[in-house]
């Protein structure tokens, strides 16, 4: 069992689209009882809310479910509960690297080294944007997801 926790700063825009959009395509592949899926913000400021109404409206859209999420920080724990930290950027490695300096960073990865079709280092964060970077968060995240889905498959070959 793979055991995956996205994280980005508040937990309500891109790690929790990021799960969601993840757990859409594991379900899909019939690959749900081989994964723990879970998000988390290096922030506290939003802990227990739930996504952005504009994340889950575009998530929405493409037939995602998120309203059942809840935003919550990470933990120094996860470090050892979880297989993979993905971060949506550089300044969320950089948080998780200063919050938790006794631990290993070799389990964090950027989501968009997952990528297989653009060319981003990382997951803009749309909270003050406009609504068209909700919808492109998700492009980046469901083309990431392939790649990440991908990666582990590979890996357990190896």
């Amino acid at each position: 069992m793979k055991k995956i926790l996205f994280i980005c700063m508040g937990n309500i825009c891109r790690s929790p689209s990021a799960e969601a959009v993840f757990q859409q395509l594991v379900n899909e592949q019939g690959l749900a009882a081989d994964f723990v899926i879970d998000s988390a913000g290096t922030h506290s400021y939003h802990v227990g809310a739930k996504p952005d109404p504009r994340s889950m409206q575009a998530a929405k859209k493409r037939g995602i479910q998120m309203q059942h999420l809840r935003a919550r920080q990470v933990q120094s724990e996860d470090y050892q509960r979880f297989d993979f930290l993905i971060t949506m950027d550089d300044a969320n490695r950089s948080n998780l690297a200063s919050m938790f300096p006794q631990h290993s960073q070799e389990k964090v990865y950027a989501m968009l080294s997952f990528s297989e079709r653009n060319d981003l280092d990382e997951v803009p964060d749309p909270y003050y944007g406009s609504g068209d970077g909700f919808e492109l968060v998700l492009d980046l995240l469901q083309d990431a997801s392939k790649g990440l889905l991908n990666f582990l498959r590979q890996s357990e070959v190896e």
